[in-house]
């Protein structure tokens, strides 16, 4: 796959480099790559999904070590991978229900323009029983008796002897039936991230109301699309929002929010504290959402997130579904973390004197840290608003267990 190996080193480049800035803009980047990667794939007639499979993780292994910082790319290099799985799941519960999948429709194409289909049985119903199987026991499935296919180990090989030439004959088509799932199961992904910010804002009338004043940091497009949703449907309600020193992101989202007719007001990030007993609610974009219910977002906000925690101000947190890490975060604010040039805070004109090597240390008298993000506990978030809902800490390890299999976790 020549064309598609510069792609990737492309990409690689790309974000090594940092020209691609923002999660979603990642994310949607990442997804299109990797649906390239699986269209030029040759997959062979044995062990179709364990092809795709390692296909996608010999690329996300080098996307995931270009960036590491930038989670949105291992998250959906995992979402592909978990689509596979699960088309493939798909594909065998049907088998083992004794469906042929070789019969075609004239109604359904595949990627050739061939017709593929379900006799008997949709592919939605077939992908809900691939979901249910994938997903990890909880208390309710506990209790629920278990269905005989579920239990029926699904084998190339199965059937009777008269029909094993016919199946050697119809490998390709099983074959192009996988991808063809795939591919559509990618481009359902791709549709996912670009209209996240839309589904989350359907949200902003249940949780902005009347006269409320809102606190918010930093620059993210996720909480400017939610707070002028909240405003076209007749809310009138005011926006304080901190700077975010030393990019000063804040002032490029006031901007924008005046822009939209919003009452702005523009704060440096030391006076949160003492604003915040004037607020009604904190609102927040996220860098990545950990497994345990941890939020990464722009540097300042865990200082927010306090300041809202003492003075009993609900702390919402805005994020996609794309944003959603399987990880747990250990030492976040150093391993998930990364520093920017001192520049943004020191003029090296007036401070070159302290910066200079002295008496023989090895090292500046002035050390100077320049964190790019932040990392608010769990304890400290009230809510988070996703494009499935509004969820509590505690439940975003079920959303990950319904968006990635265990097996992926570790890449």
């Amino acid at each position: 796959m020549p064309d598609v190996q510069s792609m990737v080193l492309e990409f690689v480049n790309k974000l090594r480099k940092r020209k691609i800035e923002g999660s979603q803009a990642t994310a949607r980047c990442t997804v299109e790559l990797l649906r390239s990667v699986i269209s030029h794939h040759r997959v062979p007639h044995a062990n179709q999904a364990s092809a795709l499979i390692d296909a996608v993780k010999a690329v996300g292994a080098q996307l995931v070590a270009a960036n590491p910082v930038e989670l949105a790319v291992g998250n959906v290099v995992r979402r592909v991978l978990h689509i596979i799985r699960e088309e493939d799941l798909s594909l065998a519960t049907a088998a083992v229900a004794g469906f042929d999948l070789l019969d075609a429709s004239d109604d359904d194409e595949d990627v050739n323009g061939k017709g593929i289909g379900y006799p008997g049985m949709s592919a939605a119903v077939v992908a809900a029983a691939a979901r249910s199987t994938l997903r990890p026991p909880s208390l309710q499935t506990l209790l629920e008796g278990t269905p005989e296919s579920a239990t029926v180990p699904y084998t190339s090989s199965s059937g009777a002897d008269s029909e094993s030439k016919s199946k050697s004959a119809d490998k390709s088509s099983v074959t192009r039936k996988l991808k063809h799932d795939v591919i559509e199961g990618v481009n359902q992904l791709i549709h996912e991230i670009a209209g996240c910010h839309e589904q989350i804002a359907e949200q902003a009338i249940e949780h902005i109301h009347q006269n409320e004043v809102i606190l918010t940091l930093g620059s993210s497009r996720t909480v400017l699309e939610f707070l002028c949703a909240a405003k076209e449907k007749k809310r009138s309600f005011r926006v304080f929002v901190a700077e975010g020193a030393p990019r000063y992101q804040g002032h490029l989202l006031a901007k924008e929010l005046v822009a939209r007719g919003l009452q702005t007001t523009v704060i440096t990030d030391s006076a949160v504290f003492a604003m915040i007993s004037r607020v009604n609610m904190v609102i927040i974009g996220a860098h990545a959402v950990m497994a345990n219910g941890g939020v990464i977002g722009p540097v300042g906000v865990n200082m927010a997130a306090l300041a809202a925690k003492k003075h009993a101000v609900p702390f919402v947190v805005l994020a996609g579904s794309h944003k959603l890490c399987p990880l747990y975060p250990h030492n976040p604010e150093v391993l998930l973390n990364e520093l920017r040039s001192p520049s943004e805070l020191l003029d090296f004109g007036e401070f070159s004197d302290c910066l200079d090597f002295g008496s023989g240390s090895g090292s500046p008298l002035v050390q100077v840290v320049n964190p790019t993000f932040d990392y608010v506990p769990p304890s400290l978030v009230s809510l988070f608003i996703t494009d499935t809902g509004g969820h509590n800490p505690s439940y975003m390890y079920r959303l990950i267990a319904d968006y990635y299999s265990a097996d992926d976790l570790v890449m």
